[in-house]
């Protein structure tokens, strides 16, 4: 699917859709990110969030979430490189009771808790290509099994995906596989460094200034304009 821009592009700003901790910016690249998240909003196909540590591509996800049909259902956080592998499939599958020693109870997975809502896989460059092949069947079929189980769970959930890591070349590499990539990269977000936005800088100091201001009860510094220059 390809997204066409239109002029003249939104300001990405602290009232960027009246969303809490949003991503702040005003340059030409962010710019160009509002833009495309408000399009992604209305679609319901698989985002991949792509930028380096740091550039708010949770941020992002959240935002495609509150902008979106499914705002009023849950929103769902997977960070894969804070997840065992060995854990992986528990934790969002879930288990029934009985599957393992330990399963005292049964228990709902990521994808359960996030039916109707949003599930944002970060950092899925980070599982094997063992893992990677039972996300796909789940991503293609629209239903899982949890751990120990036999029957079939139905989902209706948007799933938005973010990695630090050139997936094209992990595919290259052998390191992940091309039909989950293909499956994923269904619309694409490459959020900017930093340092291809410095003149949203100014607006950042100016917002984190104010946020830990109010949230110590204070009031906020200012940055003289010459510091800013």
């Amino acid at each position: 699917m390809q997204l066409e821009i239109a002029q003249p592009l939104p300001v990405v700003s602290h009232n960027f859709a009246g969303i809490a901790n949003p991503l702040i910016g005003s340059s030409p690249r962010m710019r160009i990110v509002g833009a495309l998240i408000a399009k992604l909003a209305t679609d319901n196909s698989t985002v991949l969030i792509t930028g380096e540590s740091g550039t708010g591509k949770e941020l992002a996800a959240r935002t495609i979430h509150a902008m979106s049909a499914r705002r009023k259902q849950a929103f769902v956080p997977v960070n894969f490189g804070a997840i065992r592998e060995e854990l992986l499939e528990r934790e969002l599958f879930g288990h029934v009771r009985g599957a393992f020693a330990g399963a005292i109870n049964g228990r709902q997975g990521r994808f359960q808790l996030a039916n109707g809502g949003t599930l944002f896989l970060d950092e899925i460059g980070e599982t094997s290509t063992k893992f990677q092949v039972k996300l796909l069947r789940v991503l293609q079929e629209g239903q899982f099994e949890p751990v120990g189980s036999d029957h079939a769970v139905q989902l209706d959930v948007r799933v938005v995906v973010a990695t630090q890591r050139n997936l094209r070349v992990a595919v290259g590499e052998g390191k992940f596989r091309e039909d989950l990539f293909y499956r994923l990269n269904v619309l694409p977000l490459e959020l900017p460094s930093l340092r291809e936005r410095e003149g949203d800088i100014p607006l950042l100091i100016r917002y984190f200034l104010q946020l830990h201001a109010r949230r110590k009860a204070k009031r906020a510094l200012r940055v003289e304009s010459s510091a800013m220059g």
